[in-house]
């Protein structure tokens, strides 16, 4: 590999120059590339060398585009069987926020000064933080799959995320996603008033979601069949997405058995009594109708359960009545009044429940340790578990425990 200077006179004839870089690459082609700095032609040439020597190196002419790199991107998902609502996001990312500003780009041009510069685009194009965030999350895995696929050397997010991970430490993440209650989670207080109040349809899926903490979408895809109300257990075996598509958990973890109390079996043996049943019209060897969907909270034709009318017509009025939200002057599209919600989704049902496992010694209960907490709420890690709730779980009295160690120690 050589860096060499290239002096000519333009058809003007004024004189011009320029550094060129002549090496050959993994695949024994010869290849040049023209600088206008020495500079430039030098970090270039220390860069490719090191490529080309461990077989990575992609010349810029072998190299895709942002855009093409995105459409196999995408390819790859729908192959992969990915769930539905992830590849619509994806495709939405590429073609909204990403195509627009750097599609035209090639891979291989990419550096962290022009990932900051797409950054500071997509901010002054009125993207919030999250959003830019979740566009740098689709591009990196973009980057990936094309650094796969032999269309680029390195990708340049990962790089850009481990330069900007040292100035973060795992403590400070913790304490910024520490929920709240009385904020991010009911209180005591307020969770038995929501109990006390709800009625109808709406009871048994409410409670099922405070005292057995499962996700939305595992509400919505519960089947009878995945509660034994004997042993007073409930198996999340599968779940609704937002496009109503009923699939696996969401992750592996997600998979788990969960028990009832008392309070949401007597609730599900009831509804059970007048649940909506959908049969799609199908008879059995005996002329019986076929149960197709036996879902626990279905809709009132059988199918799964929106998720806006939960909240809307379960959740959110019934919060109303427990005296914690209350309805603003303001209506919206349909002349309906607007909630003003201290707790707007079902998640914060979730959140409860994890905070009754860890702190049930109030209620006369034990309390349960960090990893049994994991798996009722259906973690991947533990450390997603510790992030949100290691405030809550109680401690010791450090002092007194230090001072019986050191009576100890002198006896």
């Amino acid at each position: 590999m050589s860096v060499r200077k290239r002096e000519w006179t333009n058809a003007k004839g004024a004189a011009k120059s320029a550094w060129v870089v002549d090496y050959v690459d993994t695949k024994g082609k010869r290849r040049l590339k023209t600088f206008a700095k020495k500079k430039e032609a030098d970090t270039f040439a220390a860069t490719a060398s090191v490529e080309v020597r461990e077989g990575v190196h992609v010349a810029d002419s072998a190299s895709s585009t942002i855009e093409t790199a995105g459409k196999l991107w995408l390819a790859s998902a729908k192959s992969e069987g990915l769930e539905r609502a992830t590849i619509e996001d994806y495709e939405r990312h590429l073609r909204l926020h990403i195509v627009p500003y750097v599609g035209p780009s090639k891979l291989s041009a990419l550096t962290i000064a022009k990932i900051r510069g797409f950054e500071d685009e997509l901010r002054g194009a009125g993207r919030s933080p999250a959003m830019v965030k979740k566009v740098l999350v689709s591009l990196g895995t973009l980057i990936a799959d094309a650094q796969e696929r032999g269309l680029v050397a390195r990708n340049v997010l990962r790089d850009m995320k481990a330069r900007r991970g040292s100035g973060e430490s795992r403590q400070e993440k913790r304490q910024k996603g520490r929920l709240k209650i009385g904020v991010d989670i009911p209180t005591r207080e307020e969770a038995k008033a929501l109990v006390t109040t709800i009625a109808g349809r709406w009871r048994p899926l409410v409670l099922t979601a405070t005292f057995c903490g499962l996700r939305a979408s595992e509400l919505r895809g519960l089947r009878w069949q995945d509660i034994d109300l004997d042993k007073k257990q409930i198996r999340v075996q599968q779940r609704a997405d937002r496009f109503n598509d009923i699939g696996k958990p969401k992750s592996f973890a997600g998979e788990r058995s969960v028990p009832a109390p008392p309070m949401v079996v007597n609730a599900l043996k009831e509804w059970k009594l007048s649940c909506p049943k959908k049969y799609m019209g199908k008879v059995d060897a005996c002329g019986e109708k076929i149960r197709v969907l036996d879902l626990v909270f279905p809709n009132g034709e059988g199918n799964v359960e929106q998720l806006n009318n939960i909240l809307r017509r379960g959740l959110h009025p019934a919060w109303i009545r427990a005296g914690v939200s209350s309805e603003t002057e303001e209506i919206d599209a349909k002349g309906r009044p607007i909630v003003a919600a201290k707790y707007t989704g079902m998640h914060t049902l979730r959140h409860f429940f994890a905070s009754w496992c860890i702190n049930r010694k109030e209620d006369g209960g034990l309390g349960l340790p960090p990893k049994m907490v994991q798996e009722r709420m259906g973690h991947s890690t533990i450390a997603v578990t510790m992030d949100l709730y290691s405030h809550l779980f109680p401690r010791e009295d450090d002092g007194d425990e230090m001072a019986a160690a050191e009576l100890a120690f002198m006896a």
